[in-house]
C-alpha cells in the first residue's frame, strides 16, 4: 500500500512534491502504523492513579500561538523572600508504557520534526495534541509538576518533583504575552515572570553562560503560501527559556547526585578556537578587549549591524560537538557540562517532542522521591545518546531542507532579480560563502572570498528549482 502524500491543506501545491522527496531521501514516516495508534488510543483513556491533585495551581502555557502539544505550564508565586516556581510538564510516561508498539515508535523517531503542515510528531496526535497535551480546555492532565524554589538572587534553594494531576487555565502566545508585559496587564500567575527571568538571566552572567543573539529565520503561512522572515525573541521568550533551563539544571543536579542520568552536554571551546575568534573580529573591524570575556564580548554584539551579525556568526563555531552522555554508578569521565551554560544540563521539559526527555523526568522522579528507579529508564539510559544523535541528525536535515524548498519558492517568482545582502560567513575548505537577505528574508549559498566576510554584496537570481530547493545566484560587482 503506497504512502499517503503531503497533502495537507496549509502545504502550498508549489512545495508538496519537493517535501515528499525530501522525506523520501531522508527515509522519514508519512504515518503511524495501526498497532501504534491503536496503542495511543487506548493510553488517552488511562486513569491517571498515583497522581495527586493540584487543579488548584493556576498553571497557564506560553507557546507559539498555533502549538497544541503543550509540555510545559507554569505558575509564579513569592515564596518569603524569595520565588516558587511550579513548573508542569507533560507526564508522557504515565502514557507511553514500557513493550508497547507505541514506545517502540518513539525509539525510532526520537524527536519530533517540524514543519507548517509537514510535521513528523514524536507522538500520535491523540497523545501529543489531545490527552498528554495541557491544553486549556477545562480538562485536567497527569504532568510530571516540578517545585522549585528560588532565593531574592534567583539562585535555587530547593527542589521537588511529584506526579501531579493539573489544570491549565489559559493558554497564552508569546505575542500576546509580551504586549501584556508592555501594558502592564500581564496575567497574575505570569506577573512575576519578568522579575524572576532578570534575576535567571543575571544568574548566568555571573555563572559565565552566554546565549547568541542571532536573528532566527522562521516559516509563516500567509494567504496560502509560505514566507520567510527574520525574527528576534522578544523578551519573554527569553525569560520563559530561563524557566526551562532553570528546571534542566535542577535535572542535572539531581541525576548527577543520584549517580544515574543522561545530561546535554557541549565540550569547552579550545584556546585555538577563541585566538581564531580574536583575530576574525578584529579583521572585521570589531574591537574586542583583552579585558573582555567571551560572554562580555557576546554580549555587546548587535545583530542589526552587518559586521557584528558576521562576528555572531562566526561564534556559532566556537562550541561544538554537543551530545549527550549517560551514566549509571560511576561517573563517566570527561566534560559533564554544558559549556555554553557554563554547568550541568540537562534536556527535561520536552518530552511530548523529545525521548530522552521522558527519561530524564522519570529518574528525577525517582530520584526525589526515594524511589527505585523503574527498570525501562535504567535499561534504555546506554542506548539513548546514539538513538538522539541521529534523530538529531535527521531532524537537521529535515528542518534544514524545508528552509531550502521555502527560500526557493520564495525566489520562484524574483528570478533575474538582484538583491543586497550581508556576506556573513565563508567556509575555509569549500570556499562557499552565506549571504543573509532582509527581504526577502533568505540565506543564500555562493564562492565568495574570505576576506568580504561582513561586507554587503549583491546578488542575482539567476535559477530557481522548487522541487529540489536549489536557487542558483551570481555575485554582481
Amino acid at each position: 500500500m503506497p504512502s499517503p502524500k503531503v497533502a495537507a491543506p496549509d502545504v502550498p501545491v508549489e512545495l508538496r512534491e519537493g517535501l515528499e522527496r525530501l522525506r523520501d531521501r531522508l527515509d522519514l514516516p508519512r504515518s503511524f502504523p495501526p498497532p501504534v495508534l491503536e496503542d495511543a488510543e487506548a493510553a488517552a483513556g488511562l486513569a491517571a492513579d498515583g497522581h495527586v491533585d493540584r487543579t488548584d495551581i493556576e498553571f497557564v502555557t506560553i507557546d507559539p500561538a498555533s502549538s497544541m502539544d503543550l509540555d510545559q505550564a507554569v505558575q509564579i508565586e513569592r515564596d518569603g523572600d524569595g520565588y516558587l516556581v511550579w513548573y508542569a510538564i507533560s507526564d508522557v510516561a504515565h502514557f507511553v508504557r514500557p513493550g508497547t508498539a507505541l514506545e517502540a515508535e518513539t525509539h525510532d523517531r526520537g524527536l519530533t520534526r517540524y514543519a507548517p503542515g509537514a510535521r513528523i510528531p514524536l507522538h500520535p496526535s491523540v497523545l501529543s495534541e489531545g490527552a498528554a497535551s495541557l491544553l486549556a480546555d477545562g480538562r485536567p492532565r497527569p504532568a510530571m509538576m516540578w517545585e522549585i524554589r528560588l532565593g531574592p538572587d534567583g539562585k535555587t534553594r530547593d527542589v521537588a518533583l511529584t506526579r501531579a494531576l493539573v489544570r491549565s487555565y489559559a493558554k497564552l502566545s508569546y505575542d500576546e504575552v509580551q504586549a501584556d508585559v508592555e501594558a502592564g496587564t500581564l496575567h497574575p500567575s505570569i506577573a512575576l515572570l519578568p522579575e524572576v527571568g532578570g534575576l535567571r538571566q543575571q544568574v548566568e552572567i555571573d555563572r559565565g553562560g552566554v546565549s547568541l543573539n542571532l536573528p532566527d529565520q522562521e516559516i509563516v503561512e500567509r494567504d496560502g503560501t509560505w514566507e520567510l522572515e527574520f525574527r528576534r525573541l522578544v523578551p519573554v521568550e527569553t525569560w520563559n527559556a530561563e524557566i526551562s533551563l532553570l528546571t534542566g539544571f535542577a535535572a542535572a543536579d539531581t541525576m548527577l547526585r543520584g549517580r544515574i542520568g543522561i545530561l546535554r552536554t557541549l565540550p569547552p571551546a579550545e584556546e585555538w578556537a577563541l585566538g581564531r575568534l580574536r583575530r576574525q573580529a578584529r579583521g572585521l573591524g570589531v574591537d574586542w578587549p583583552r579585558s573582555m570575556t567571551y560572554p562580555e564580548f557576546v554580549r555587546s554584539l548587535s545583530p542589526e549591524d552587518p559586521v557584528q551579525l558576521a562576528v555572531l556568526t562566526k561564534c556559532t563555531m566556537l562550541f561544538r560537538g554537543a551530545g549527550y552522555v549517560a551514566f549509571d554508578g560511576e561517573l563517566p569521565e570527561g566534560n559533564l557540562e554544558h559549556n555554553a551554560l557554563a554547568a550541568p544540563y540537562a534536556h527535561t521539559t520536552a518530552p511530548l517532542r523529545r525521548l530522552v526527555d521522558r527519561y530524564v523526568l522519570e529518574i528525577c522522579h525517582a530520584l526525589l522521591n526515594d524511589l527505585p528507579v523503574p527498570d525501562w529508564a535504567r535499561e534504555g539510559l546506554a542506548a539513548l545518546p546514539d538513538e538522539m544523535a541521529e534523530a538529531g541528525r535527521s531532524a537537521n536535515a529535515y528542518e534544514r531542507g524545508v528552509i531550502d524548498l521555502t527560500e526557493a519558492l520564495v525566489l520562484s517568482s524574483r528570478v533575474g532579480e538582484t538583491f543586497t545582502g550581508v556576506l556573513t560567513d565563508v567556509h575555509p575548505k569549500s570556499g562557499v560563502g552565506t549571504v543573509q537577505f532582509r527581504d526577502p528574508a533568505v540565506e543564500l549559498r555562493l564562492k565568495a572570498d574570505a576576506e568580504d566576510v561582513g561586507t554587503e554584496i549583491r546578488v542575482r537570481v539567476d535559477a530557481v528549482d522548487v522541487v529540489e530547493g536549489k536557487v542558483t545566484v551570481t555575485e554582481i560587482d
